[in-house]
């Protein structure tokens, strides 16, 4: 089984690895079906999906009648404005086939003009206090991609007392020295405030560029497990950090593997050396 954490300040134990439920856009009901088995295989707890995310919030639920209490259940909005995103939100309700969430979260939040829009007066972050209000979420998030998202993130952070933030994080980011400094200070403010960290693309091997598209991530994701267990060692090292599975519902069953086989008691420095020999480039360009 997969290690559990303390979801920051929200009182859930989630398992260490979230099911990032961009895998089910593109997928059938019985493929949603057969990767909820997958997830109760391995005691994964929570689920991370989105509005944008195609079908995923369709295919989540069908499963919310017999599984809502087995899962802490996450949506987003990329709406920038308190009535887009207030309708937004309601859909997703509706989709989801529930009455209220656990965590909602402003999604892709690093464009400095969508910022100030969304965090400003009329503003998509008034839709999403409003909805806490009302019962029909607990939390507050923040989502994000690029290699300024840390930054934004902290930025945020002066603005609202977001309970969880979401963020890229691997062994090849973790090279560039301002994306380091800057993930740094974010998990350090997060410690402090009790917000939880979570991260993505942990098994990115780097742009598709002129390759076939075999997987329905939009990057080259690792494929061999030997090398998916070496990212997913390298993130669940890092004390105090979730890892979001990637968006694909083949690869996934590798990266719970994979996870399910960490240990803390590998030394850290086999970990870092290991995945210094993945074969990756750089997905987020300046």
């Amino acid at each position: 089984m997969i290690d559990k954490l303390a979801f920051g300040r929200t009182g859930h134990e989630s398992t260490r690895t979230i099911f990032g439920a961009a895998a089910l856009g593109r997928v059938t009901q019985e493929e949603a079906d057969r990767t909820l088995d997958v997830l109760l295989e391995y005691g994964i707890n929570h689920i991370d999906t989105a509005a944008s995310y195609g079908e995923s919030e369709l295919r989540i639920g069908p499963w919310m009648a017999r599984h809502r209490k087995d899962f802490f259940l996450a949506t987003k909005t990329g709406e920038r404005t308190y009535q887009k995103a207030r309708d937004e939100f309601h859909r997703s309700l509706e989709r989801l086939r529930v009455d209220s969430v656990d965590l909602i979260q402003l999604h892709y939040l690093v464009d400095p003009q969508e910022w100030e829009v969304a965090m400003g007066p009329g503003g998509a972050l008034e839709a999403l206090v409003e909805a806490r209000q009302q019962g029909l979420v607990r939390f507050i998030g923040v989502t994000g991609h690029d290699l300024t998202v840390a930054r934004m993130h902290m930025r945020s952070l002066e603005r609202y007392d977001f309970d969880s933030v979401l963020l890229p994080y691997n062994y090849l980011l973790m090279q560039n020295p301002q994306y380091a400094a800057d993930f740094e200070l974010l998990q350090a403010k997060c410690k402090q405030r009790n917000v939880a960290v979570q991260t993505i693309k942990s098994i990115a091997r780097g742009p598709w560029g002129d390759k076939p598209h075999t997987h329905a991530t939009w990057y080259e994701p690792l494929q061999d497990q030997k090398d998916i267990d070496a990212a997913v060692n390298y993130v669940l090292s890092r004390p105090g950090i979730f890892l979001n599975t990637s968006g694909d519902i083949h690869v996934l069953p590798k990266v719970l593997a994979a996870a399910s086989r960490y240990s803390s008691s590998i030394p850290a420095q086999e970990i870092v050396q290991t995945a210094a020999t993945l074969d990756v480039a750089p997905i987020f360009t300046v």
